[in-house]
């Protein structure tokens, strides 16, 4: 298997070593750009200039992240040059609140949004490429958002979004507060959100018909609405354990990426910054197992004829930032070395502690090496959450994977450092991810 993986690596030496992914790529209009932890500054470094160069040399419309809809609409508006937005995106990123602060708002985000607005400065307004968050969580940020857009802009229906902001008000803005409610009570505040979201589609799709594309006011409004019967949904299947809220999860940021699709047109193309836990395919893992979909399997189900190439990263050892316990400060950590029969072992060993990048045909086929070539046997494949605990290296951190089925190319850094975050400190807990947990 080594002399496989040795054969079949490109050298990683910088942005033009990319080439053979770019090819690769295509026209595919999805490419979903993974990390093996949230706390390794080479993967943000790695796949901001994976990204750059498809924005720049392929057209690529938006990048859509693992994270919140309403702060990420701020640095949206930023790197877009809307008006009245802050010039400077890290100002933006200074202010996210939602624990973990360090997966945005961080050293190497700051360098790529930094770009991204100089690049869209000198674009007219309708090619300048966006900046988006996919993710479930903001249940408040997102009610806040839409009862401000109600008061302003459909006033006469205000009355629904005060339902629904009333039903939530008890819980304190704390989602296992709610969460633990809808086990006594099991409607929740389900009719409340329902009635809002229904008025909140509605609105957009008459802004929608009076106007190409629709306001983007109007698309805010209605994804914030969507954010919130996404949260709600989630945080009731917290309760009863098991896959649900990741699945739950999993397909709110997938029907995310479907209407910013939508709302962009026929031509739209799509770059989705996410662990690898979600953008590579669950059913070559012991996910599927387990009941669990996620953002990745997703796409190539939905979208596989538009192309969709997934990219994982991984490394052997290092630093990286990640937390002792949920809501405690981040601080950089040793990372071993990856434990034997694992990828990142195989790949250090076939490499010689060289990094490199692998990328396989479109049609999955294996070139050669038959169903014995490396990337088809099963192995296990490093996975840190924001929470890590090196001494559990032993059995844990890692999972069972067919690289060859999960990814479509893989970037593999054999030794990466920690990530620099803007704060050292974090306050308040956040939604824990509760299976699994802190990816």
């Amino acid at each position: 298997m080594a002399t496989a993986a040795r054969d079949e690596a490109f050298p990683l030496a910088g942005p033009r070593s990319l080439d053979p992914l770019l090819e690769r790529i295509g026209d595919a209009r999805y490419v979903a750009i993974g990390e093996a932890s949230h706390g390794t500054a080479d993967f943000y470094r790695w796949r901001a200039d994976l990204t750059r160069r498809l924005i720049e040399e392929k057209g690529f419309s938006f990048v859509a992240v693992e994270g919140d809809w309403p702060d990420c609409h701020v640095l949206h508006q930023s790197v877009t040059g809307a008006p009245g937005a802050p010039d400077d995106p890290a100002a933006v990123l200074d202010a996210f609140e939602r624990w973990p602060r360090w997966m945005w708002a961080n050293t190497e985000v700051v360098r790529f949004a930094r770009w991204l607005r100089e690049h869209n400065l000198a674009l007219p307004e309708e090619r300048r490429v966006g900046f988006h968050g996919l993710d479930v969580y903001s249940l408040w940020e997102s009610l806040h958002a839409v009862l401000d857009h109600v008061r302003a802009h459909d006033p006469e229906h205000e009355e629904r979004a005060l339902a629904a902001y009333r039903c939530f008000e008890p819980y304190a803005e704390d989602p296992q507060s709610y969460a633990l409610s809808t086990s006594l009570v099991p409607e929740g505040c389900r009719d409340e959100v329902a009635a809002l979201l229904a008025q909140a589609r509605a609105h957009a799709e008459r802004e929608r018909a009076a106007a190409v594309g629709g306001s983007p006011t109007e698309f805010a409004a209605w994804q914030n609405a969507e954010t919130v019967a996404g949260a709600e949904r989630y945080y009731r299947a917290m309760v009863g354990g098991g896959p649900e809220s990741w699945n739950v999860r999993d397909a709110h940021m997938a029907d995310t990426l479907d209407r910013l699709m939508d709302r962009q047109g026929p031509g739209a193309r799509a770059v989705i910054w996410e662990h690898n836990t979600h953008i590579g395919d669950a059913r070559a893992t012991d996910m599927a197992d387990a009941g669990m979909v996620n953002v990745g399997q997703l796409l190539r189900e939905r979208h596989g004829a538009d192309g969709v190439v997934l990219v994982g990263l991984g490394t052997y050892q290092g630093t990286v930032v990640a937390a002792d316990d949920w809501g405690l400060p981040p601080r950089a950590m040793a990372m071993p070395p990856a434990r034997a029969g694992t990828v990142e072992r195989l790949l250090h060993e076939a490499l010689g502690g060289r990094s490199a990048l692998f990328a396989w045909n479109g049609d999955g086929s294996v070139d050669g090496n038959g169903a014995a070539s490396w990337r088809r046997a099963p192995l296990d494949h490093r996975a840190i959450g924001v929470v890590y605990r090196p001494d559990t290296e032993r059995w844990g951190n890692y999972v069972p994977t067919v690289l060859g089925d999960r990814y479509d190319a893989f970037l593999y850094l054999d030794r990466t450092r920690a990530l620099d975050p803007l704060h050292r400190y974090e306050h308040g807990r956040g939604e824990e991810d509760t299976f699994p947990s802190g990816q």
